[in-house]
């Protein structure tokens, strides 16, 4: 039975909420950081924030008037809203699903991916819905863990990936296999933690 399903990643990081941020912030604050700057987006831009859990993003995008942020735990909805105000930045929240946006087409300026693709149980579903509400010439900045392109995963990988899905994310995942099924151009595929295995990628939508 396959367990990576919307359902078991709300209860999971309910779960994991208590311990959250001092594991995803302290491990990750630099490359969020990195990621951000490397938007290129205007103050007044439409961002969208997906799987944004507790706002660990929110402190780099200060100046910032038109932040949208979703994910899919009402509990790391609340955190991130109590976050916004504390830094007194405006920012419109909502629980949805990251493979189903309840937006518009050509809604964004541009779209941050973090820690993400590698957890959603259908990181195409995702990417092509990210597609579709980014506006033409718009970025996503995406950070995650990925297999280099062509990259056979290991045997290792292979039997621990079951274990690996299920109690964090997806260790098997090519950035180029998701991107494959969109017109997303790569413009940046840079290393970044734990060696490499973790990358910030910049992606534009052609015009």
């Amino acid at each position: 039975m396959r367990l990576n399903t919307n359902t078991w990643n709300r209860l999971r990081y309910t779960f994991y909420l208590p311990i959250y941020d001092l594991v995803a912030d302290r491990l990750f604050r630099k490359y969020r950081k990195r990621s951000v700057a490397l938007l290129g987006a205007k103050p007044a831009d439409a961002v969208l924030i997906l799987g944004a859990g507790t706002g660990l993003d929110l402190p780099y995008l200060q100046g910032y008037t038109n932040l949208t942020a979703i994910d899919i735990t009402p509990g790391m909805i609340a955190r991130l809203k109590a976050r916004a105000e504390k830094l007194h930045l405006p920012v419109v929240a909502r629980v949805m699903n990251g493979q189903q946006l309840n937006f518009p087409d050509s809604s964004f300026d541009a779209v941050i991916l973090h820690l993400i693709l590698a957890v959603i149980p259908d990181p195409v579903a995702c990417i092509k819905e990210v597609e579709r509400v980014l506006k033409p010439g718009g970025t996503i900045m995406v950070f995650d863990k990925f297999l280099p392109d062509g990259q056979m995963p290991s045997l290792l990988r292979r039997l621990l990936n079951p274990l690996a899905a299920t109690l964090f994310s997806d260790i098997n995942r090519s950035i180029g296999k998701i991107i494959s099924h969109t017109s997303l151009k790569v413009e940046l595929n840079d290393p970044a933690a734990f060696s490499g295995t973790f990358r910030v990628i910049r992606l534009h939508k052609p015009v």
